[in-house]
């Protein structure tokens, strides 16, 4: 699916601008891979400037950086919200949530391209290319420490990790892997969940029983 240029210039703030930037970066990325996210192509598709964007991000890099922050914002934004619903709504409070979390990771790995954006980085070397979604996952953690005490928290730190590593292996290497192996393709996934639902903790802080 192609997004149509917008042809007509209008003002937009230097904030709308950069979000547009993103929007246009993002639907690149699922669509053309990580080598389409650059500053040009970016620009062609929001009727902007090269000039432009330089301003906001200062390079092509510096674009991917930012891509995937919004990348993992909103993944953690999102599982912050099933955390909210299952604490809010006793009825809410089923595996439906973690394997909600599980589905968030994976997609955003692999759906969503971070994974494929983070390598392209990486191999283009962009040495700090992981360094804003390890940002915004360890926000994430302090986030629901400081709510669930530090004994989750430890534990949300090692189940963090290895869904974060699953995730992003599995983006990689999960198709022609799980096909190897006579396994279907979502057999990471149910492994990441079993894993996770079975850490009394973290099933805590969904309020389920372990």
């Amino acid at each position: 699916m192609s997004i149509t240029p917008i042809t007509e210039r209008k003002r937009l703030s230097p904030e709308e601008s950069r979000d547009a930037a993103l929007e246009a970066a993002r639907a690149l990325l699922i669509e053309a891979g990580p080598q389409a996210v650059t500053l040009k192509a970016v620009a062609a598709r929001i009727g902007r400037t090269h000039a432009n964007l330089l301003h906001h991000f200062g390079s092509a890099a510096g674009l991917q950086r930012a891509l995937a922050r919004s990348l993992a914002e909103t993944v953690c934004s999102r599982i912050v919200r099933l955390i909210q619903e299952a604490r809010a709504d006793e009825t809410a409070r089923t595996e439906d949530k973690p394997r909600q979390v599980v589905d968030l990771a994976f997609d955003a790995f692999d759906k969503s391209g971070a994974g494929a954006l983070a390598s392209w980085m990486i191999l283009s070397g962009n040495e700090d290319a992981l360094d804003p979604i390890l940002d915004v996952i360890h926000g994430l953690v302090d986030q629901i420490s400081a709510v669930e005490g530090e004994d989750t928290g430890a534990a949300l730190r090692e189940d963090t990790l290895a869904l974060v590593l699953m995730a992003m292996g599995d983006a990689l290497l999960g198709e022609p892997l799980a096909r190897s192996l006579d396994l279907p393709r979502g057999a990471a996934r149910e492994i990441a969940l079993r894993q996770l639902t079975g850490s009394p903790r973290f099933l805590k802080m969904w309020g389920q029983d372990s």
